[in-house]
């Protein structure tokens, strides 16, 4: 019957290894049963075998060449007499839950005289055990030869549909990361993958399960590294792929010529042509993978597939270029930091030089006492392939029986090619450890930490699948973190109104929030999170932890952090130091790098000196000398000339922006000349640049659009020439070069440019329109300049911001000047007309975009209920004034003339009905019932004194504190 059976089944062969070969002349059940008996136990207590665990997260693409077949983890044996070890957790660097790799893959041989790496049993196919093995052709897998022990369990462990098998090999991290990033990027575009390197399975089931995918894939993508050149089962799917011309190879690490290369080898044996012939005639499509195209290869992967699927209609987005990926254009002139760069790779990626070493063999030959990985990734690639019971070693092209017939060149071969590649890409220490997924660059300020994070992020871009830029100032970056979900594609609104079923508080709702983010942000699609200048290690609004926001296991991601902290938390860190002194002179010459003679190169020591050889100072004076006409003992005279008056301190400056300034004087003086040499370029007719400079100062940390700063500026009256004192001196110490682009009456994009020619701003990447972003030093001085009459224009700019979404920063930046949280009291005093025009303008819809959109539910309410305070006060006001009236004096009411506006109380009034019913509205969603009613009928009584019992809006009130209460009788 067994015969019967097995000729029935056209092109199929089912081959054991030589120990079972005589159970196959057993009845079919007895096979059946005998085949559920030996695999169940190791089933039964490896978990990480399970098939349900392999198969892709979505049932909903199948398979062209669809396969229905039962795991054998449905066997269930009735009696188990034989104990098994338990299989210990997969490593990091499986790319499948099904791995389950031994504890010691491989050993040496005992005899001193043979070098050579033998496998052990954990890796060798065990000769007692059945194996499952596709042979050539094998077109399916029959769903006759497993046994299932009751239909019951048949619907929950059926192995799940792929469309794509990916198969690789090798330890080094970066593959095994490239290959998860590949498989991610598939199942996003609809594709369903099914990811392994057979050689680390080490049991019979996982070969089963790996042979049955691969059998019924429509593509097969075998990613070939110089490690699967090593390896037989790379080859076996190679030729496989291969012959049913579904073949998609890509490149890993090395070059098709390099392989080619082996062709000319005489001990390469038959079946490893094969597979080097069946590479070249699939590789149509160029895929070539190495560190400076990662992004493209995966990108240009899933195109080919989406074709050849016809998944086209499942993907609503083109994989594009984003332009304002990095907030920043490229800094040309970078110099220096080469060994910060390299300690950020080494981090992140592995050391490319530990790895290389680990996968050369010693040139003692000392075989006892090694236990590298990589070296037994090298030599135990020469791997063992079954072939009728008998294992044939493809690592010197022929059979064991012909060993000493042919010279080591198939050997030496695939050895030179692990030695002499040149793409970095297998960089990377083989044990995890030695990389770390998040790094920390601290230093002081203007030293550089931007811009060395910003050309880290250029140069290794395409390692990633996006960079992403959050600023970490306290107060901007928990809605920096939320405007994530734009990028990632996450929707993190907050709960719409229930009449039934339980309602989430508002710290569920806005955990439940970021939770989506570190969901999509930390997994095995890779990502670059730079965090730019954080502040603090908690977050500033409610004084969470940065661990609740940064998780230990950041999956394929990787998290960037510039801090003036000494440290943070237990992360990594890179200490930024001065700038040697070569460098330094570099970036004072300027971008004209102008030659000086001795005695002006000594003044640019004493320039050099005075800064602390911090990037930022040497930019500032670079710039000077190149847009002016001037030497640099002359603009040293001139800066010296300043004289800095002693301010009491900003009240919106904190303690270390303070501390900075007054121990960087001369710092402070410099920034004050660029100050005196926009007001005097300027003519004193349109000082729009100057203004632009003071107004910016109080917008967030973040790119400013030119027109929303410009708006602002010209809010800004003129308050005189404040920098007369060193008109003369200034006339006298330098002319303006005809190179400097006229500095007269200039435009708005004009006006920022020269801020940026000046190095006091750089320009951003961000659409539409041209946006500029001081730098925080900048920010820090401008502040201690004008903190009075920039604060207030700056409020009535915001207003005219036409996309609130891309502006939020700037939106929350005003709200802080006009009310002030926390201990900081407010800055910016607004008549009640403006206050009326502020809230319903800005403020109300900031919170109601930030409670709606961002789940930002008690930073939204409580800036509403600031904003109701703010408008009682000004209600007491009137009162007030009308009770002095009356009360006062015959000759003190004719001396006033001001009187209150009705009009205005009266929208005063209205306005905090409004925020009332818009409070209640929102505590409804977060189960606040109690709280709700009380504000909806306080604004219910308002609205009737104020506009009758019939009016429109009065009754909305009603109808809002009717579902109030329906719903606290529900719930």
């Amino acid at each position: 019957m067994r015969r019967e059976e097995e000729a029935s089944l056209v092109g199929l062969t089912i081959r054991t290894s030589s120990a079972t070969a005589s159970s196959s002349s057993k009845k079919g059940k007895d096979v059946q049963t005998n085949d559920a008996s030996d695999s169940s136990p190791s089933i039964k207590n490896s978990p990480f075998n399970s098939p349900s665990l392999v198969s892709p997260p979505s049932s909903a693409f199948v398979s062209a060449l669809q396969s229905p077949y039962i795991s054998p983890r449905a066997t269930q044996p009735l009696t188990t007499t034989t104990a098994h070890k338990p299989s210990s957790p997969p490593p990091e660097d499986v790319p499948s839950s099904s791995y389950t790799p031994p504890s010691d893959q491989y050993e040496f041989s005992d005899d001193p005289s043979d070098r050579k790496l033998k496998l052990s049993s954990a890796c060798t196919p065990d000769p007692a055990l059945p194996r499952i093995s596709f042979s050539f052709p094998v077109p399916r897998v029959s769903l006759a030869k497993v046994s299932v022990s009751s239909p019951a369990t048949t619907n929950t462990t059926k192995l799940r549909s792929s469309d794509v098998f990916i198969g690789f090999h090798g330890q080094n991290p970066n593959l095994v990361r490239f290959c998860k990033w590949l498989k991610s990027e598939l199942e996003l575009q609809g594709i369903a993958c099914f990811v392994a390197d057979r050689a680390k399975y080490s049991d019979t089931q996982s070969h089963e399960i790996a042979d049955r995918v691969i059998c019924s894939v429509t593509y097969g993508i075998v990613v070939v590294s110089c490690s699967s050149l090593l390896n037989y089962l790379s080859l076996e799917e190679v030729r496989f792929f291969a012959q049913k011309k579904n073949l998609i190879p890509i490149f890993y690490g090395t070059g098709p010529s390099e392989i080619m290369g082996l062709l000319n080898c005489n001990a390469i044996d038959k079946e490893c042509k094969e597979a080097i012939d069946g590479l070249f005639k699939s590789h149509e499509f160029k895929l070539e993978a190495n560190e400076s195209n990662w992004r493209s290869c995966v990108g240009k992967t899933a195109m080919i597939l989406r074709g050849k699927l016809g998944r086209k209609s499942v993907v609503d987005k083109e994989i594009v270029e984003r332009i304002d990926e990095l907030p920043f254009p490229r800094n040309r002139t970078f110099l220096g930091r080469e060994k910060e760069i390299i300690e950020m790779e080494m981090a992140f990626f592995g050391s490319n030089g530990e790895y290389l070493e680990s996968t050369t063999p010693s040139s003692k030959g000392e075989a006892s006492g090694l236990s590298s990985e990589g070296l037994a990734d090298e030599e135990s690639d020469a791997a063992v392939s079954t072939r009728n019971g008998k294992f044939i070693t493809l690592e010197l092209g022929r059979c064991s029986e012909q060993r000493s017939e042919a010279p080591n060149g198939g050997k030496n071969s695939l050895k030179r090619l692990l030695k002499t590649k040149k793409c970095r890409s297998s960089s990377g220490n083989c044990k995890s450890s030695s990389s770390t997924s998040v790094v920390c660059v601290n230093g002081v300020p203007g030293i550089g930490k931007t811009e060395l994070a910003l050309e880290f992020a250029y140069r290794y871009s395409q390692r990633y699948k996006m960079v992403l830029w959050v600023g970490g100032e306290a107060r901007y970056f928990r809605q920096n973190l939320l405007n994530l979900s734009f990028s990632l594609g996450v929707d993190v609104s907050a709960d719409a109104e229930k009449d039934r079923g339980r309602l989430r508080s508002f710290d569920e709702q806005e955990f439940e929030a970021f939770k989506r983010i570190k969901r999509e942000l930390f997994r095995d699609m890779p990502y670059l999170l730079i965090i730019d200048n954080l502040e603090i290690e908690k977050d500033w609004w409610e004084g969470k932890d940065l661990n609740d926001l940064i998780p230990r296991n950041t999956g394929g991601t990787h998290v960037l952090i510039t801090t003036r902290l000494p440290k943070v938390m237990a992360f990594d860190t890179v200490q930024l130091s001065s700038l040697p002194s070569s460098d330094a002179m570099v970036l004072l010459r300027g971008r004209r790098k102008k030659d000086y003679p001795a005695e002006e190169v000594e003044i640019l020591k004493v320039f050099e000196e005075k800064l602390g050889r911090l990037s930022y100072g040497l930019w500032v004076i670079g710039s000077l000398l190149s847009e002016l006409a001037i030497t640099p003992s002359a603009l040293f005279e001139a800066v010296n000339k300043v004289h800095i008056e002693e301010r009491s301190a900003s009240p919106f400056l904190n303690s270390n922006d303070e501390g900075y300034c007054r121990s960087n004087p001369f710092v402070a003086k410099v920034l004050a000349f660029c100050l005196a040499v926009l007001e005097q370029a300027q003519g004193n007719r349109n000082l729009l640049s100057l203004k632009m400079l003071l107004v910016g100062a109080w917008f967030a940390p973040v790119p400013i659009p030119v027109n929303l700063l410009a708006a602002a500026a010209k809010n800004m009256p003129t308050g005189g020439n404040r920098f007369s004192k060193w008109n003369k001196c200034l006339s006298h110490t330098f002319a303006w070069c005809g190179g400097c682009g006229g500095l007269g009456r200039r435009g708005e994009e004009d006006a920022a440019f020269l801020l940026v020619r000046l190095g006091l701003a750089r320009m951003s990447n961000r659409q539409p329109g041209c946006w500029i972003q001081f730098h925080p030093i900048t920010q820090t001085f401008a502040r201690r300049r004008d903190y009075i009459l920039a604060p207030k224009a700056t409020v009535q700019g915001v207003r005219k911001i036409e996309n609130p979404l891309l502006n939020l920063d700037h939106l929350w930046a005003s709200a802080f000047l006009v009310f002030g949280f926390k201990s900081e009291p407010p800055l910016v005093e607004l008549q009640a007309m403006d206050l009326v025009l502020y809230i319903k303008r800005t403020a109300l819809p900031l919170a109601i975009t930030a409670f709606t959109t961002f789940s930002r539910c008690t930073s939204a309410l409580e800036l509403l209920k600031v904003c109701t305070n703010v408008l009682e006060d000004a209600e007491k006001s009137f009162v007030t004034q009308i009770q002095d009236w009356r009360q006062g004096s015959l000759c003190w009411k004719k001396k006033t003339s001001k009187k209150v506006d009705e009009y205005v109380w009266q929208d005063v009034t209205l306005l905090k009905a409004l925020l009332l019913e818009t409070r209640a509205k929102l505590l409804l969603r977060g189960g606040h019932f109690d709280s709700g009613e009380e504000l909806c009928r306080t604004c219910i009584s308002i609205r009737t004194v104020m506009l009758g019992h019939n009016h429109e809006l009065t009754l909305a009130a009603q109808e809002t504190l009717a579902k109030l209460v329906r719903m606290r009788s529900k719930i």
